[in-house]
């Protein structure tokens, strides 16, 4: 794909998917786990959970010292309980111990590539995640790429990569800084609503006309309307 298509094409797809601009008031561990707990499910039911623990236990030094039914309890709602429970709790009691207190605003002192060593040496955090905190929450110029992201610019013809890896080191030097971040979340809102895993809502896509899909459907038809879907936890910590 050449770049002037490729331009229009995160042109469209950002203005009817505007993203919201990042907080960097929120404390960059909110973001973290935030984004933990949107692992392998909604943003809805990880959001309630993401709330559920805040509530209940007030602080993050609290979590690390409850009892594990009941931090399983307060993110049943989301998918994989046990797990990030697990995972959750050991992180947070390593943090501390390693930090000395649950504050990792030490990071905005670091470059891009030393945040991620520091944070993918705990268990279940993987690059995408540390990729979500470096944008939302440290407002870096970086592409989080997710097995959904990977689809749909493989689908469009943005990149012909074959693993979520691939995508995201080919985005680094194919998408523009500046629209790196709010590409990232309208893309996920654009891969909701329009250009879904099964049976993609091709009569709604406004990039119709550049998308190099070889089993397009109907042509774009701005008279068909679809259900708006576009909740992301991370623009509502």
């Amino acid at each position: 794909m050449n770049t002037k298509d490729l331009n229009i094409i995160i042109k469209t797809i950002n203005k009817k998917y505007p993203a919201k601009k990042s907080d960097s008031k929120v404390p960059i561990l909110d973001v973290l786990i935030a984004t933990k707990l949107s692992q392998n499910t909604t943003d809805k039911t990880s959001y309630i959970a993401f709330k559920n623990l805040k509530e209940r236990f007030g602080n993050w030094d609290n979590v690390a010292d409850a009892r594990l039914k009941n931090i399983k309890s307060a993110i049943k709602v989301c998918g994989l309980t046990n797990t990030k429970a697990v995972q959750i709790k050991e992180m947070l009691r390593k943090m501390r111990k390693e930090y000395g207190k649950l504050d990792l605003n030490f990071l905005k002192k670091l470059k891009d590539e030393e945040i991620y060593n520091e944070l993918l040496k705990y268990k279940g955090i993987g690059v995408k995640t540390v990729s979500c905190v470096l944008g939302f929450s440290l407002e870096r110029k970086v592409f989080p790429v997710d097995t959904h992201i990977h689809r749909i610019l493989n689908r469009i013809g943005i990149v012909r990569t074959k693993t979520p890896e691939q995508t995201f080191d080919k985005s680094k030097e194919l998408i523009p800084n500046k629209y790196k971040m709010p590409f990232h979340t309208s893309l996920i809102k654009f891969g909701r609503e329009i250009c879904k895993a099964v049976k993609p809502l091709c009569y709604e896509c406004l990039i119709y006309d550049y998308c190099g899909y070889d089993k397009k459907t109907e042509k774009y038809n701005p008279k068909k309307h679809v259900i708006s879907n576009n909740f992301l936890i991370l623009e509502n910590i």
